[in-house]
């Protein structure tokens, strides 16, 4: 892991921060027009968020899921894997697709071993909950069995994690395999990204107001309201909705990597407080003044972000780094 000065990481930060917020207020809000547009803005590499790069050693396959196909993506390492990781998206669930990401998914691979199967989960609101965590589901299960194991190469060793909203879809997963199949002690490590873990908002959230820094109040509340259309303030604390309030015992030990300057801060500090209460051993990587979303943007807080949770993983799951 390359060392970063922090005060030059936090001068590149603020002024990051100073243009995407200019950037920002030049185009339309994701919460005012159609997901479609949004959608195709990212897709073709308009916005904030840099046009995908489709590797070409990338594979593609399918699976069954509960309602039809679901779509994984295969990033493999050089040479043989010493593992899997299962990657779930963020784009509040609505957003986003497992293809989008193969620059970052290829680092993953080659810095940890680790062959990255990451899920095309269905999208709200056209398929809102549970359409998403069925299927993030389904692919854990699927990576767990023998068609999974012959794919990626019979991996004893299984990290899982995603970003935003493909972090709180990972933490539902670990606890879906656990109350619903018995299956604990399958993921060595988690790695979850300024995820939200309570879909009724916390303090950081309910705070956060109008400014718009990738996230702002109206957008987290749009968000959240096509995921769960039919849903009130209470019902989303549900555990099955909102993992915060899950019962966290026998779930893997896990990185929260979060900013500062995001109004989802809170759901990382109470979730890595609830989950080392459970008995699990976590990380908790506080960056100074980085935005929601900024793994995925072009900072040098990213870079220091990822080395860190790749020498999670490689630590905890016992990887040779050569």
């Amino acid at each position: 892991m390359m060392p970063h000065d922090p005060d030059a990481l936090l001068d590149q930060t603020r002024a990051f921060n100073a243009e995407l917020e200019r950037q920002l207020a030049t185009i339309p809000s994701v919460d005012t027009v159609p997901v479609q547009e949004s959608r195709r803005m990212r897709r073709e590499g308009r916005g904030i968020f840099p046009a995908p790069v489709f590797l070409p050693h990338a594979r593609a396959l399918e699976i069954d899921g509960p309602r039809g196909p679901v779509p994984l993506r295969i990033i493999a390492p050089q040479g043989e894997p010493k593992g899997a990781f299962l990657h779930i998206h963020g784009g509040g669930w609505t957003l986003g697709e497992n293809d989008m990401q193969d620059p970052r998914l290829d680092r993953l691979a080659r810095e940890t071993g680790l062959t990255v199967v990451s899920v095309g989960y269905r999208l709200a609101p056209e398929n809102p909950y549970p359409a998403a965590p069925d299927d993030c589901e389904a692919a854990a299960l699927w990576l767990l069995g023998a068609d999974g194991q012959a794919t990626v190469g019979g991996a004893s060793r299984l990290a899982i994690g995603g970003d935003s909203a493909g972090a709180h879809l990972a933490a539902l997963t670990l606890l879906r395999l656990r109350d619903r199949h018995r299956i604990s002690g399958a993921f060595g490590a988690a790695v979850l990204q300024y995820g939200s873990f309570d879909l009724s908002m916390t303090p950081s959230q309910r705070l956060w107001g109008e400014r718009n820094l990738v996230l702002s109040g109206p957008i987290i509340t749009w968000f959240v309201d096509q995921f769960l259309p039919t849903h009130d303030r209470e019902q989303r604390r549900d555990p099955e909705i909102s993992p915060l309030f899950a019962d966290l015992t026998g779930l893997p030990p896990a990185i929260f990597t979060v900013g500062t300057a995001d109004p989802l801060l809170d759901d990382s500090l109470f979730m890595e407080a609830r989950w080392r209460a459970a008995g699990q051993a976590t990380e908790l990587h506080i960056w100074p003044e980085a935005p929601h979303g900024f793994i995925s943007l072009p900072m040098t807080v990213a870079d220091a972000g990822l080395s860190a949770e790749h020498d999670f993983v490689r630590r905890t799951l016992d990887l040779d780094p050569s």
